[in-house]
């Protein structure tokens, strides 16, 4: 008796392990296929994302502003109890009353002027925007010439802090579109990107010439030695959320870097500072174009495609060759970056030596 006894407690104690350890279900709508298939999975696996009781996710629904509450107190890990709510149309029996009212309390979500947040609407990608930026308090900004959002609106600087922080990318025409209205998949995009480098990757246009957040790369600094580049996260400002940045060190040394990239132009720049254009979409020998001012324009010049450029890493056959006024050029490769930069008195001020 003390040995069944024995062994079916051994079975129980293996099926509360597995049962706790297996990964959320696959949901029946949702095929592999799906563009936004990884980071769906990815989120529900973390309990952020959960289906409904016929099994299926529905990740083409609209989103509305209550299910995009509870995601984000998912994410947070917010009390999810019912409780009373500062909205006058969210009474305590609604379903997501607990995470919309601890989002409210923290910052995250706000209603209208009339007293009221409207669970059951739509949430926009302006709106979208402004609620990634407050949940994961996005410090860094790019100022962009959106063509339908202007400076005034107020969700601009929200589009901006996304787009600095390759969560969100627009449309190939220039516009963010910020009336159009988030599925239940685009929203688990924009919160996975969020969260996790390796999603921010697919924020990327065509031919994207952004480096792989996922890897390390190493430089020959020929003035200064080697630098080795991270995409990692740093502390944020005034005690805020830690921040993803690409983190040069060289030495004991180590200095933020953002890369961004619209289909306008590839730029890269420190935080809180100047950022400068490195190349102009669409790539064409012959166009110039101003990269920075300091306090005076710049103006660089695409002199070449198709470039054959040796490295320490490689030799590359595809790189776009860009002179600088001073008579420097560099060379830069899709999915690389910049992997060469040669002074004007023919001195290699910098090559791409490994990608790990």
């Amino acid at each position: 008796m003390k040995k069944t006894l024995k062994f079916m407690m051994i079975v129980l104690s293996l099926f509360l392990v597995f049962s706790v350890a297996k990964p959320a279900q696959a949901a029946t709508d949702l095929p592999e296929s799906h563009p936004f298939y990884e980071e769906i999975t990815y989120l529900m696996d973390k309990g952020v994302v959960t289906g409904y009781p016929d099994g299926e996710i529905r990740p083409d629904q609209i989103v509305t502003r209550a299910e995009a509450a509870v995601m984000i107190g998912r994410v947070k890990g917010l009390d999810k109890t019912q409780k009373t709510t500062p909205f006058k149309d969210v009474p305590i029996g609604h379903y997501a009353s607990g995470y919309i009212a601890e989002a409210a309390e923290a910052g995250y979500l706000k209603g209208y002027l009339n007293g009221t947040y409207r669970p059951e609407e739509p949430v926009s990608r302006g709106d979208m925007a402004l609620i990634i930026e407050r949940v994961f308090d996005l410090n860094f900004i790019y100022f962009h010439d959106i063509k339908d959002v202007p400076y005034v609106t107020y969700y601009y600087e929200a589009i901006c802090r996304l787009l600095a922080a390759n969560i969100a990318i627009g449309y190939p025409d220039g516009t963010f579109r910020p009336k159009l209205e988030v599925t239940r998949s685009q929203f688990s995009a924009f919160l996975a990107r969020a969260l996790e480098p390796e999603f921010k990757n697919k924020a990327s246009i065509a031919n994207s010439y952004k480096r792989d957040k996922t890897k390390t790369y190493t430089y020959l600094r020929h003035e200064r030695g080697t630098s080795v580049d991270r995409y990692v996260k740093v502390p944020g400002t005034d005690g805020g959320e830690d921040q993803f940045v690409w983190e040069t060190q060289i030495g004991e040394e180590r200095y933020p870097e953002q890369e961004y990239e619209t289909y306008k132009e590839f730029a890269i720049g420190y935080p809180y500072s100047f950022q400068n254009a490195h190349l102009v979409y669409p790539i064409e020998v012959g166009k110039s174009f101003v990269a920075g001012y300091n306090p005076d324009p710049v103006y660089y010049t695409i002199t070449g495609v198709d470039q054959t450029v040796e490295t320490e890493y490689k030799t590359f056959t595809n790189a776009v060759e860009i002179t600088t006024d001073d008579g420097g050029k560099y060379y830069m490769v899709e999915g690389y970056a910049v992997v060469k930069w040669i002074q004007a008195d023919g001195t290699i001020y910098s090559e791409l030596k490994s990608v790990e």
